[in-house]
């Protein structure tokens, strides 16, 4: 629903097309990623929906922003983000959040009994972020 610049949405009932800033290289396999932002045409906040299967990661590779800052909030099911110092579980209601510059990967494990949905947000979104191999100084 749009309404003089607001807008209701609810995340389960969106048809969009999937979409992702691109990053190389590309991680296989990767989570199902839906726009929400762009039902609003925001310019500055990029928000998304993930539905993120065992095995799966949310799209990007192990990655840093230099200076997007983004929220993962987790649904159903529970997700794994690694960082260079740990990895967190992340619970269904719980939310994980990063701050610009800090290297991270979200994702499903393998053996997880279920897949993990998600709502991601960043901003400002057109900040498509940067490869991080664990071995850099960054």
């Amino acid at each position: 629903m749009t309404d003089n610049g607001y807008h209701l949405a609810n995340p389960d009932e969106i048809e969009t097309t999937p979409t992702r800033p691109d990053i190389e290289p590309k991680p296989d396999p990767i989570a199902d990623t839906f726009s929400i932002s762009d039902i609003a045409n925001f310019e500055i906040l990029g928000i998304r929906n993930n539905i993120a299967e065992p095995g799966e990661q949310i799209p990007l590779a192990y990655h840093y922003h230099e200076k997007q800052e983004e929220a993962f909030l987790v649904r159903s099911g529970t997700l794994h983000v690694e960082t260079p110092q740990r990895e967190y579980v992340v619970e269904s209601g719980e939310m994980f959040l990063v701050e610009g510059g800090n290297p991270h990967r979200a994702f499903v494990p393998a053996d997880a009994d279920e897949p993990a949905v998600v709502l991601s947000f960043g901003a400002p979104s057109d900040d498509t972020g940067q490869v991080y191999e664990p071995d850099d100084e960054s």
